[in-house]
């Protein structure tokens, strides 16, 4: 397979700096992001604000408008936009993460977002992937891949100060336990499972800070 040096990919768990890297690296390079976590809690949202798990149903409301990722000034997050309305904000609560993870188990879904995702390489110069298969299922072809990865104990303590930040009472105990789980699951699923590419470069980020983790990867990148 001939491999696309103007493709990214940033695979792993949640918590572990997928997001912030996947920004940095798009200021850097001047490339768009794609966010396919966000995808994926924009269909919990959907079904949550509607009421219904008919996929058939929220997936006519997202064909009829176009989907974004935006930097926007004061904020450090990717905006996620559908047409007009910024979801961002809706999209982050526990009760849309789990459906979240319902839907992602769903072929039909992986199938009607996988047609989305491959989409965003037409849209810039270049494309910074940040997910959990990006390495593996939605870019193969990608020449650049890494796999973070991060203590559970560590990926709590980042939530719970994310959490904390938005005002939300937390516990950091509950946090962990719901990340082990999480991820005990994203690694066994039959469908797209958690698991780095056979080319990925695998970082450990839990004591890299954010800076460093950037410089690292571009370092890694132009070498």
């Amino acid at each position: 397979m001939t491999k696309n040096p103007n493709i990214i990919t940033i695979d792993g768990p949640s918590g572990v700096g997928k997001g912030t890297l996947a920004k940095n690296l798009s200021d850097e390079l001047d490339w768009i992001v794609l966010d396919s976590g966000s995808l994926y809690r924009m269909i919990g949202y959907l079904s949550l604000k509607n009421d219904t798990k008919d996929f058939s149903k929220i997936s006519q409301k997202i064909d009829k408008e176009e989907i974004s990722f935006k930097f926007l000034k004061n904020n450090s997050n990717i905006s996620l936009f559908l047409g007009q309305d910024n979801l961002t904000e809706f999209i982050r609560n526990e009760e849309v993460a789990k459906l979240a993870s319902e839907f992602a188990v769903m072929p039909k879904v992986r199938d009607f977002l996988f047609k989305i995702q491959r989409s965003f390489i037409e849209k810039g110069k270049g494309l910074v992937a940040d997910g959990r298969d990006m390495g593996t299922v939605l870019f193969p072809e990608a020449k650049y891949k890494f796999f973070l990865t991060a203590s559970a104990e560590e990926r709590a303590r980042r939530r719970e100060n994310q959490l904390k930040e938005s005002g939300l009472s937390v516990n950091i105990r509950i946090l962990q336990e719901r990340i082990e789980e999480r991820d005990k699951k994203d690694s066994s699923r039959v469908i797209s499972p958690l698991v780095p590419a056979e080319d990925a470069i695998v970082i450990d980020s839990s004591n890299i800070g954010i800076n460093e983790l950037k410089e690292m990867v571009l370092k890694l990148i132009r070498s």
